[in-house]
């Protein structure tokens, strides 16, 4: 599609004929008009066959149960990197980085087995204290009087200081590992892409994979420890995979451990600030922030889709699903099926039944990191709810050009107009030596979508030394 800005979208979903809808373009998210084109599916064609895509053919599943349903199936639907992998885009020949999540069971099972330890319980709980710590740094170095990008300075600081954790990597370093992230996930076609070409990137995966793979052979001849490289490097299994094999996993948890979070941290503000009455809600009884989590997750749906192979035919949704067919399950879409998810439009705090939302995937291949996720996406508004802290939103967000992360490259926020928060010079200059982040300009004048409560007395300042 590649709209011009004056594209009438809504229009375009409700009066195309159905064998012109495409929900792989990724400018449809780009311009976060995505809604009325799966509203249309839903309604009139759930499981839609697309004939001609720049991806090749593909069905796409767009109702809620529809998607439950195939991916439980992995007996029928595949999702090895051998038959094109799990974006909708076949992976490139050449470039294959096979990981578990690129795999079938026996292999899938026994793989993601090896690396589930270091998200389990007893390492959550261990990690609590360090995350809180965290946050509360992070916020209260931000900026005052000023206009600042919530994502760069909130979501992109949390996430990579927890990847920093989960791989055991200087914290110092950790926006290398925020642009090796960003260089795995550009869409190449994109108007600002990182890398152009297939080529490039994976020259830039290869140097991130030497470069960690320096840090596996040498946690291999050290005691085990709970970070996923040393996990790695200490299982009989994993330990003898090949370079290219190594790459593919260190990039899955590289991308899964750092953007989705992230992305939800900055939609759940965004999301907060379009229904005030719920914020009004959460403020008055934190409890909610449990419910608002999941809910948070729903709304955002930080992985768009998911892409099948089928194995065999399939007679599904009235439609028969041939082998060697492409099928791609919509999880934005069945968040906001109401079919299935009451109100699915709204951000509600205290939905009934939160968790049921498909953001995290299904079956199999439910995301190994969900717990931890949540987690952190909780600690965050904790800690916004109990230091009372109050942020406008200035702006609307700005979308990644991307047909499978919903990502969100910036979000302008800067403390309420008239809020009274205490002098923090000193916290500021905490954060410039974080990240050496400038100043930006001044806001102040203009009322607009407002999140938070008004700024009472921040609690005692975070020892910059366990960031």
């Amino acid at each position: 599609m590649n709209a011009p800005i004056s594209f009438d979208h809504h229009t375009h979903a409700a009066t195309a004929p159905l064998d012109q809808i495409d929900v792989s373009d990724p400018q449809i998210y780009f311009d976060d008009a995505w809604q009325p084109y799966f509203e249309r599916l839903r309604r009139d064609d759930p499981v839609h066959y697309v004939k001609d895509s720049p991806y090749g053919p593909y069905w796409a599943i767009t109702k809620y149960k529809d998607i439950i349903h195939l991916e439980v199936n992995h007996k029928s639907f595949s999702s090895s990197w051998e038959l094109g992998g799990i974006r909708i885009e076949d992976i490139p020949s050449g470039y294959e980085r096979p990981s578990f999540i690129l795999l079938d069971p026996p292999d899938h099972d026994e793989q993601r087995l090896v690396v589930s330890p270091t998200v389990n319980p007893i390492n959550l709980a261990k990690m609590e204290t360090l995350i809180r710590e965290r946050t509360g740094h992070v916020l209260e170095a931000l900026p005052r009087g000023e206009e600042f990008n919530w994502v760069d300075r909130v979501s992109i600081e949390l996430t990579s200081m927890m990847l920093c954790t989960l791989f055991d990597y200087p914290v110092e370093d950790r926006r290398q590992l925020v642009y090796w992230s960003e260089v795995v996930i550009t869409d190449v076609n994109a108007p600002n892409a990182l890398v152009r070409s297939e080529a490039e990137r994976f020259a830039i995966q290869m140097e991130y994979t030497e470069h960690l793979n320096k840090l596996w052979e040498e946690r291999a001849k050290l005691p085990p420890s709970f970070d996923i490289i040393s996990i790695l490097a200490h299982s009989d299994r994993m330990n003898q995979m090949s370079i290219r094999e190594r790459m593919g996993i260190l990039t899955l948890f590289l991308v899964g451990g750092n953007d989705t979070t992230r992305n939800s941290m900055s939609g759940g503000l965004w999301g907060l600030s379009q229904f005030p009455e719920q914020l009004q809600k959460l403020r008055a009884n934190p409890a909610l922030v449990t419910d608002t989590v999941p809910e948070i997750i729903r709304w955002q749906t930080p992985v768009i889709h998911m892409r099948r192979t089928a194995l065999e035919d399939v007679e599904f949704g009235g439609k028969t699903i041939r082998k060697g067919d492409k099928v791609v399950v919509w999880y934005i879409s069945g968040n906001r099926d109401h079919t299935a998810i009451d109100r699915p439009n709204e951000f509600i705090v205290d939905r009934r039944r939160p968790r049921e939302h498909l953001s995290f995937g299904f079956g199999i291949h439910r995301c190994l990191g969900n717990r931890l996720a949540e987690l952190q996406l909780k600690i965050l508004w904790e800690e916004i709810v109990r230091r009372g802290i109050e942020i406008e939103v200035l702006g609307k967000p700005v979308y990644a050009y991307s047909n499978f992360l919903r990502g969100i490259k910036s979000l302008p926020v800067g403390w309420r107009h008239n809020s009274s928060p205490p002098a923090l010079g000193s916290r500021r200059g905490a954060h410039h030596a974080v990240d050496g982040s400038a100043p930006r300009r001044h806001l102040f004048g203009t009322h607009r979508m407002t999140v938070g409560v008004h700024l009472r007395t921040v609690t005692k300042a975070t020892d910059s030394a366990s960031i």
